[in-house]
Formats: structure tokens, C-alpha cells, sequence
């Protein structure tokens, strides 16, 4: 693949990480032996724009000195999808084509689907060149990336998209919906009606409408197993169980006293869940507050408190999957925070008593950002991945991050020793006073680096969601010489969802 022409430093556009003083033969060798790695990242705007922008790591970065190339940053696609802010994104599970299907939700009350391409554009093609630009940014464009249509069956802001698999899209909106598309013809197959809560001690403050109360699912998260789903709805004190066989509730499981104050939720506090997510094996989910987040087990019961320090607003939660198979710290729990950082919990450990609430806290294990010279600005959303090398079995963890002022950066991590670390020197103990004496809290204020940073990039808007998912390498038969004509794009797009639609789960 032909170079591309680096954005040049302090112009605003890209930057990358300066690098160590490593002879240029030893760093053509790396490049040489493990290929670059191509990653596609989508980040939804305030300023209603899908922004795509392709990040190129000039080889696979699986050494001591992996961050010594920078990395390319390109555009790739500019869509003015909405009439209001975008407020969240979904990517469809690869398929067998090499296409995934983007779905974004807006305040404007619609849901936009796309269909983005899994391959790199090839040079030999012509589609693969730099086009000109007057702003001096790198543009790429795909001709394969291009929008299906809309879908309008909420009847307020949607709040967030999942797809559990290729031939399902699951939508949760401000109307106390939580509608189910069928991905094959796109039509809507049933929608789950949440109950609006009833408006009693409400404080005089609320922004309620006259006689109105708050009411909306914020998030819900769909179980591995695709029986069984969680909700949470603005103004209650409470997360909902869902049968995804029968469509139907299946119980109310309130949050006590206790688990409020855990969390630092008052007495006029919302109480109300914002985030939730479940693990990749369906052991335990997480429900995140606005500062603080629970570790629910499968017999819902509270297994541990995440809190930072200092205490941040929380703005997105996931569980990490190293796929290491050791039990004890298999999935850990990484959040982002108001002020710039990502911070790793071990969640699935064994934890430290919280005097204030005994409910176990879980300790930090690492975090990355913070401070002036990585983002001085909260992190919206951000993305992991996993990416194998070619000719080297070990893989590399990458975290993608999208700040509210615009800038997108790409990480990699060393979570795995770390937790190896922390459960071999018994810095893990259940007891209320801590370590040697020290309370819980004191443990938690120096929290060490376990990232770099390979580069950052401004889009120029202001990021409220974000997705990433990495590029394959196109094979010699399948790249066609010449344009694609329209009449055959469409017909191969018709041809994938029927296919991908032929499964009727969940």
C-alpha cells in the first residue's frame, strides 16, 4: 500500500507521538515483518455530522518500543445525518461481506442506517488516492461507504442502539420505547413499552413540564445469552428485566438506601441508572450513576462500587475482554470520566470493603489520559480493540477516545500486566481498613499510567458518541479494476441483507 502523506505538527489537524532516535533500517524491518494495522473510526457531533476518519499504525505494534511511527489519520466520510444532535451510535457484527451496518440516533427523533465498508481502499483501484484539500487534511474517500435510509418510528429522542446480531436493530428513545427492527427490510417487528414513573416527592427544581414527569429509557443492555435484556429509564430509582422471548417484563429490581448513598446519590438526588452493560460471559452487569457506578452479579445483588478519585462525572462505561481465560481478572471494567481520562477497575476480583456502605469496592488498576499534555477535556465515549498480528501471535489492546472538544486519540495498552501485578502482591484484601493501615480511598488517588498515546487528531466538532471497529486488506480478486457502478453496488447490498437476515433470533 502506497504511503500517505503525514499531517504535519501544530497545525491542528493530526499529530503524532515524537519518536525515539531508531535507526531507519530497524524500523523498515518492523514494517516490513508485521504490516500496518487500519482502523475506521465513526464519531457522531453536536454539530449533527458523521464524521469517518481512518487511522493507519504503520506496523503492528506488538513490541517493547511499539510507539515510535505516529500514526496516519485520514478522512474518510462526511455525513450531514441528522437535524439535531447525534446521541448515539451502533455497528452491526461483521458479516461474510465486507461491509457493517451503521446505525446513528438523534434528538431529532430518527434513527439513520448506513452501510460502511470493512476493507481499505486499494490504490490500484484509484479509489485508494489522496484527494485534494484546501483545509490540509488527508481525505480518502470510499465509494462503497453510502446511506440506506431512515427509520422513524420513535416519537422523541433516541438515546441508544445495540445490535445484538446482524439481523436485528434495537432502539431505546425519550417515549418510553424500546423498539425492534428487522435489519433484512428494515421493518419494525414489536416495541417494548416501559412504564412511565409516577410523579411523587419531586424536588421544586425539576424541568419537568406542568404535569409531566421525566420519562425515557437512558440505556439497556442485551445478555450474551439474547434471552434475557436490562433497562434503565429516567426518573426511577430502579432497573427493569426484560424477556427478549416473550417481549414481557420480567421484574422491577429497586435500588435501596444503601446502594444510594454508595454511590453518592441524596436524598434529592435522580437515583437514576444512566449506563449499563453486561460482561462477555453474562456473569455480572454494570449500572452507572453520574458519579459512581454497581457491579451487579446474575442474582442482581451488589458485588462492588466503582468510584473515582478524585470523584468525576461518569460519561461511558465498558467491560474490557482480555480473552486471557485466567479467572479472577478476565473482564475488567474501564469507564470515562468528566475530566479526561479512562480509567480500569477490577471489576470481577476480589475487592476492598467500602466502610461508608460495606458494599466491596473495586480497586483501579490503571487509567490513561488526564492532565494537559494528553486532553483537557471530558471524554465522551470511547472504543477497545483487540487486533491480532499477522505473523505474531500476540495481540495488541488499542483504546480509541472522543473528547467533547473534538479530539480523537488513539492508545494502546499494557492492562494485562498490570492486573497480573495487582492479584500477585495481595494489594487486593478483604478488609475495611485497606493495606497497612490505609483506608480505601488513599489507595486510589495515584493510579498509574498503563497507556501511551500513538496520536490525536481534531475533527474540528465537538464529539458526543463514537465507534471504531479495524480494516481488512482486500484480496487480489476481489479488488476490480475500474469505478463500481451504482446498479451493482446495489445489488450486491441487497443481496448481503437477505442473507444476513435469514436469522430470526432474539
Amino acid at each position: 500500500m502506497g504511503k500517505r502523506k503525514r499531517a504535519a505538527e501544530g497545525n491542528g489537524l493530526g499529530s503524532k507521538v515524537p519518536s525515539n532516535d531508531i535507526p531507519h533500517a530497524v524500523k523498515k524491518a518492523r514494517q516490513g515483518d508485521r504490516g500496518p494495522v487500519a482502523l475506521q473510526i465513526i464519531a457522531g457531533t453536536y454539530e449533527r455530522v458523521l464524521h469517518g476518519i481512518s487511522a493507519i499504525i504503520p506496523y503492528h505494534p506488538d513490541g517493547e518500543d511499539n510507539m515510535d511511527l505516529g500514526v496516519d489519520f485520514a478522512d474518510t466520510f462526511l455525513f450531514n445525518a441528522h437535524a439535531s444532535a447525534i446521541r448515539c451510535l451502533a455497528l452491526s457484527p461483521a458479516g461474510k461481506s465486507d461491509k457493517v451496518i451503521l446505525a446513528s440516533g438523534s434528538s431529532d427523533q430518527t434513527i439513520n442506517v448506513y452501510h460502511i465498508s470493512a476493507s481499505r481502499p486499494s490504490p490500484n483501484n484509484g479509489r485508494g488516492k489522496s484527494l485534494p484539500s484546501l483545509a490540509g487534511r488527508n481525505i480518502v474517500e470510499n465509494p462503497r461507504n453510502k446511506e440506506l435510509g431512515c427509520l422513524q418510528h420513535h416519537a422523541a429522542s433516541v438515546n441508544a442502539l445495540k445490535f445484538p446480531t446482524r439481523s436485528k436493530l434495537l432502539s431505546a428513545a425519550d417515549d418510553s420505547t424500546i423498539g425492534v427492527a428487522r435489519t433484512r427490510d428494515w421493518t419494525v417487528l414489536s416495541s417494548i413499552r416501559v412504564p412511565i414513573p409516577k410523579a411523587h416527592g419531586r424536588p421544586s427544581g425539576d424541568t419537568a413540564p406542568l404535569g409531566g414527569t421525566p420519562a425515557g429509557v437512558n440505556d439497556f443492555a442485551i445478555h450474551p445469552s439474547m434471552k434475557l435484556m436490562v433497562s434503565v429509564s429516567k426518573g426511577e430509582r430502579c432497573m427493569r428485566l426484560w424477556n427478549l422471548l416473550t417481549g414481557k417484563k420480567a421484574g422491577v429490581l429497586n435500588f435501596d438506601k444503601t446502594l444510594l448513598q454508595a454511590v453518592g446519590e441524596g436524598r434529592w438526588g435522580r437515583g437514576e441508572g444512566f449506563k449499563v452493560e453486561w460482561n462477555s460471559q453474562g456473569e455480572e452487569f454494570v449500572v452507572s450513576f453520574e458519579r459512581a457506578a454497581v457491579v451487579f452479579g446474575l442474582d442482581s445483588k451488589p458485588r462492588g462500587v466503582v468510584r473515582t478519585s478524585p470523584p468525576s462525572k461518569i460519561h461511558q462505561i465498558h467491560y474490557v475482554d482480555l480473552g486471557v481465560g485466567e479467572k479472577g481478572y478476565a473482564n475488567p471494567l474501564a469507564i470515562s470520566t468528566e475530566d479526561g481520562r479512562v480509567i480500569f477497575f477490577a471489576a470481577d476480583s476480589k475487592r476492598t470493603l467500602d466502610p461508608a456502605s460495606q458494599i466491596p469496592k473495586c480497586p483501579a488498576i490503571g487509567q490513561i489520559g488526564g492532565g494537559i499534555e494528553y486532553f483537557g477535556s471530558r471524554i465522551k465515549d470511547f472504543e477497545y480493540l483487540t487486533i491480532q498480528g499477522r505473523q505474531s501471535p500476540v495481540r495488541t489492546r488499542l483504546i480509541v477516545t472522543g473528547s467533547s472538544d473534538g479530539v480523537i486519540g488513539v492508545w494502546t495498552l499494557d492492562l494485562l500486566s498490570n492486573l497480573r501485578t495487582l492479584h500477585a502482591s495481595d494489594q487486593i484484601v478483604d478488609a475495611p481498613n485497606g493495606v497497612n493501615g490505609q483506608k480505601p480511598d488513599t489507595m486510589s488517588e495515584k493510579i498509574p499510567a498503563i497507556g501511551q498515546l500513538l496520536g490525536k487528531y481534531e475533527i474540528g466538532n465537538r464529539i458526543t458518541c463514537l465507534k471504531a471497529f479495524s480494516l481488512v486488506e482486500l484480496d487480489d480478486d476481489q479488488d476490480m479494476s475500474g469505478p463500481i457502478s451504482r446498479d451493482h453496488l446495489e445489488r450486491k447490498d441487497n443481496t448481503e441483507v437477505m442473507d444476513d437476515g435469514s436469522s430470526d433470533s432474539v
